[in-house]
């Protein structure tokens, strides 16, 4: 109940908050019409989404996110999966014959794909064996991928969906501003190492790309919200070997991409592991970089690290916590030790590592992980697939935007449903509920020791700092400058520090201050 039910409660606080003139006229689709405002401006930007049958469930997921100061939209996309039709396309059968069985045409291997979008007639290319079939409300395309209609033998990709989820998507976020990246079909997997693509299917997944984007750039070629694609298939962000089969993979389909769809921005979102033993020190990172951009086929790349605090691979701490214990939230992942026994560093290391050396061609984003490595009772979250897990909450959200300091161009959010739409109960507020109501919060990213007009003090930068005063460490100091650029803030007030760890706060001309301190080395 809660994946509608947030829509609404969403929804209705934030356009509580302001009422300028941007709701749009009735529609005739027979959805509520659209509302433009955007009552709340949240340092994240861009969330992964969950595409909808429904176009009315969509609009309100694209209002809602676009109601908290949202602009991207990605999805994952689906697995070209290789082996015997499952159960879901049972019903798939043309005249008695299951789809897989094409009559007059040998069948070399079955590829299967679960998806939630409608593809144009563009998609069916060989009459007999291409078909769009309707089976008691539900749709299945058989699709070969021979070159030639007339070759002997044919692959076959037999597709399931639910409705037409990415094109409701595109669309809306057409009206609203805003871009999408819907994701390319995600590899096989090689059996018995899920984490590594299997690239003997590697010709057939390029085969059926391409078809997808060909599919794509007829249908929403002409659409604004349109932006490129993303990866799907996740890697770590560190240094490849000179054969690494993911590396292979991305060049192989990127290369589809930049023929389909020259000039559209690829996103790339790769995990760090910083846990002891089992995942690579900060300085791995660049080199791991690098490697990604090279794949990029001479398109625009956005490579969104992961944080890796909501799997508990990274922590979120300051520079003077090296030595603390390891949060509670962590405990479940690494054990009650300290940060440094657990960790190689924190996420500000690694994200400080990556912006070292941003390859040309390449925007540095960052992806924080919305949700908690596990549940505790009485909290909602994730309960399928597997592995279970929490929601957080907006104080720690804002210490993941303090950890990514003034590095990313953007920061995006994996992922809005469930997580920042679940409710413990009815009555209470969602996480995206939160933001609308704590949203002008500010919030420190990074400071620095500066003169001004020959007066010694501290700049800071982030979000939400204009008027009031700047706290260090209880001596509360009101702020004498201020200046913004396109995407952060800047404040200035004399003080010199005499510590080496300056806990900084903020509290801005609206009354509202930090849910954390910045610590300044």
């Amino acid at each position: 109940m809660h994946r509608i039910l947030w829509l609404v409660v969403a929804a209705a606080f934030v356009a509580s908050l302001v009422v300028p003139e941007t709701e749009s006229p009735a529609t005739d689709d027979g959805c509520p019409p659209r509302d433009l405002r955007v009552p709340a401006l949240y340092a994240v930007t861009g969330y992964w989404v969950i595409p909808r049958a429904d176009p009315c469930v969509t609009r309100r997921m694209v209002e809602a996110v676009h109601s908290i100061g949202g602009d991207t939209l990605i999805t994952f996309g689906p697995r070209f999966a290789a082996g015997r039709p499952g159960p879901d396309f049972a019903a798939c059968q043309v005249d008695g014959r299951p789809c897989a069985e094409p009559p007059g045409a040998r069948v070399r291997r079955v590829y299967t794909y679960v998806t939630s979008e409608e593809f144009g007639d563009g998609m069916l290319r060989c009459p007999g064996i291409d078909r769009r079939v309707e089976v008691e409300g539900r749709v299945f395309y058989r699709l070969s991928l021979a070159e030639s209609c007339a070759a002997r033998e044919h692959d076959l990709v037999l597709v399931s969906t639910d409705g037409d989820g990415i094109g409701h998507l595109i669309r809306e976020a057409t009206a609203y501003g805003m871009t999408v990246f819907p994701g390319l079909p995600a590899a096989p997997q090689r059996p018995g190492k899920p984490w590594e693509p299997d690239l003997a299917h590697t010709a057939a997944l390029n085969a059926f790309t391409a078809r997808v984007l060909a599919d794509y750039r007829a249908r929403f070629g002409s659409l604004a919200a349109f932006g490129g694609v993303y990866q799907s298939f996740e890697l770590a962000a560190r240094a490849r070997s000179a054969r690494d089969p993911i590396i292979s993979l991305y060049a192989a389909q990127h290369a589809v991409v930049a023929d389909a769809l020259p000039g559209k921005k690829i996103v790339v979102s790769p995990y760090i592991d910083a846990r002891r033993g089992r995942g690579f020190p900060p300085s791995q990172v660049p080199a791991g970089i690098a490697d990604i951009a090279g794949t990029r086929a001479g398109l625009p790349m956005a490579i969104a690290v992961q944080d890796g605090r909501g799997t508990g691979k990274v922590p979120v701490h300051g520079p003077h916590e090296a030595g603390a214990a390891v949060a509670a939230r962590l405990e479940p992942v690494v054990g009650a030790v300290t940060n440094s026994e657990a960790y190689y560093g924190s996420t500000a290391d690694y994200v400080e590592a990556a912006a070292r050396r941003v390859p040309d061609g390449v925007e540095l984003w960052v992806n924080i992980e919305g949700f908690e490595p596990t549940p505790v009772p009485g909290e909602c979250g994730r309960v399928d697939p597997l592995p279970l897990r929490g929601r957080t909450t907006k104080a720690r959200l804002d210490q993941q935007i303090m950890a990514a300091g003034p590095h990313p161009s953007k920061i995006i959010s994996y992922g809005w449903d469930p997580f920042f739409t679940c409710q413990a109960r009815h009555d209470t507020p969602s996480l995206a509920d939160d933001i609308a109501a704590g949203w002008r919060q500010p919030i420190i990213v990074a400071a620095y020791r500066k003169e001004l007009n020959g007066r010694a003090g501290v700049q800071v930068e982030g979000y939400n700092l204009r008027g009031g005063t700047l706290d260090f460490g209880g001596t509360r100091v009101k702020q004498e400058w201020y200046g913004r650029t396109s995407r952060l803030e800047s404040a200035w007030a004399p003080f010199v520090p005499t510590s080496p760890w300056v806990p900084i706060t903020a509290t801005n001309e609206a009354g509202e201050s930090s849910t954390s301190p910045y610590v300044m080395r």
